[in-house]
């Protein structure tokens, strides 16, 4: 054991040490070129790219736990059951349960403006998976996909992009990838000024969420954060399956919370007349979030809602939601047939929105190492039917996301021309005076 150890140390060495100097080589060109995968040994040639025998580092992060992410109710809660829901994974089948019945999250964007907690709900989502993996003896591959991956060389950042995605995908690990500021990342098709790095990694990512050659397992998701997601192509942010809004605290009570715990222990300021966390309890909470949705937020959409219920009165059967869904798309030509697949989608994992207890997760057999087929009847026991409440709630809330993006988008647009009609003025009148003065 201990010859193997030390000649693998060896082979480690020689590699990097061949890796540093290939520069001074010439004629490694087809050696460059050679792209070799042999799945029942877990080995990829990649020429120099990946080097054979690539060890997994451990994950360095500062993990965060649900009560410590203050506000954004829906957003933690559904990121709490997306963390239950990658460890009904089973390694044998290669596919998840939540997969075959509908409701897996396989894509997500998530935002909401500079410190809301965005980079909190990354730390928390990755410490409960990794925590989970721990348990149950799986490996976990947690990886982000940042602006520093973009590359001058043409090809490279699409090359990039498409290992991060791999990484990720690979059946034999638990994988969470995330792809933070997205806008700054993968640009819109449309932008002239966008690097043909930018416009590599849209392609590569809309071809990895909702491409021809895509196949969800179950094992992963993929979570993309941005400041200012209408400047994410519009393709690309709807290949995203759930929206989540992350606002932050917003309540007296959330603002009590979160100074509490910033401030830490080293005082003996009194409380006060409060309930310490208790409005961070995710099921009372989220409750309340969903039900803020029975109604539109955004005015666009609340125009639309008022339009149907004068003309349709409530929705009662499946031919009102769908009378619904066009007078919304009349409205915002961008809620297409995926729109509606992501809503459905939406409905499906409400339904099975049910409870693992947490003690499932403390030991492996009682939940994480049950065969497939034990999986997923445990689940089929658990879930239940969804309601038209669940429903129009479903339907708002993403509605409302387009909405927020479409304003948010006009009304940079139209601070652009103002910005420039005003530049056009200052400089006729500057213009003017410099005539007069015989400088022009």
């Amino acid at each position: 054991a201990d010859l193997m150890t030390r000649a693998r140390a060896f082979a480690r060495v020689a590699i990097d040490g061949l890796l540093a100097r290939k520069g001074r080589f010439d004629g490694i060109g087809p050696f460059e070129n050679a792209h070799i995968r042999i799945d029942v040994d877990d080995f990829t040639l990649d020429g120099f790219d990946v080097a054979p025998g690539k060890r997994s580092k451990p994950l360095v992060m500062t993990f965060k736990k649900p009560e410590e992410v203050v506000g954004n109710h829906i957003a933690k809660f559904q990121s709490v059951r997306l963390a239950k829901m990658l460890m009904a994974y089973d390694f044998e089948r290669e596919l998840n349960p939540f997969v075959e019945l509908g409701g897996f999250l396989f894509t997500f964007i998530g935002d909401g403006a500079p410190g809301t907690g965005k980079t909190t709900l990354i730390q928390m989502i990755a410490g409960l998976v990794n925590g989970y993996c721990q348990v149950a003896g799986y490996p976990f591959a947690y990886e982000n996909f940042g602006v520093d991956q973009i590359s001058s060389y043409q090809g490279k950042s699409g090359q990039n992009c498409r290992q991060f995605i791999n990484n990720v995908l690979n059946p034999r690990v638990i994988g969470f990838g995330t792809i933070d500021d997205i806008d700054q990342v993968a640009a819109r098709r449309s932008d002239d000024r966008a690097s043909a790095g930018q416009q590599e990694i849209t392609g590569v990512l809309m071809d990895a969420f909702a491409g021809a050659s895509t196949v969800v397992r179950g094992n992963c998701s993929f979570g993309m954060f941005s400041n200012y997601p209408e400047n994410v192509d519009d393709a690309l942010r709807q290949r995203a399956g759930a929206r989540w809004l992350v606002d932050g605290p917003q309540t007296r009570d959330d603002y009590i919370d979160i100074f509490v715990l910033l401030a830490g222990k080293n005082h003996k300021i009194p409380l006060g007349d409060h309930e310490l966390y208790a409005a961070q309890e995710i099921q009372r909470a989220v409750a309340e979030a969903y039900e803020e949705h029975e109604k539109p937020q955004e005015d666009g959409l609340m125009k639309v809602y008022e339009r149907y219920m004068k003309e349709n009165g409530a929705p009662k059967t499946m031919a009102d939601v769908g009378t619904y869904l066009h007078m919304i798309k009349d409205a915002e030509p961008r809620f297409t047939g995926r729109a509606i697949k992501n809503v459905t989608d939406a409905i499906k994992m409400r339904a099975m929105d049910i409870e693992l207890p947490d003690d499932w997760f403390e030991k492996p057999e009682a939940f994480m190492h049950k065969s497939y087929d034990d999986k997923k009847a445990i689940i089929e026991e658990l879930r239940g039917p969804f309601s038209m409440d669940m429903v129009m709630q479903e339907i708002n809330r993403y509605a409302d996301s387009e909405f927020r993006y479409s304003d948010k988008s006009d009304d940079a647009a139209v601070e652009k021309l103002l910005r420039d009609a005003r530049l056009r003025e200052r400089a006729a009148r500057e213009m003017e005076e410099l005539k007069k003065k015989g400088a022009w």
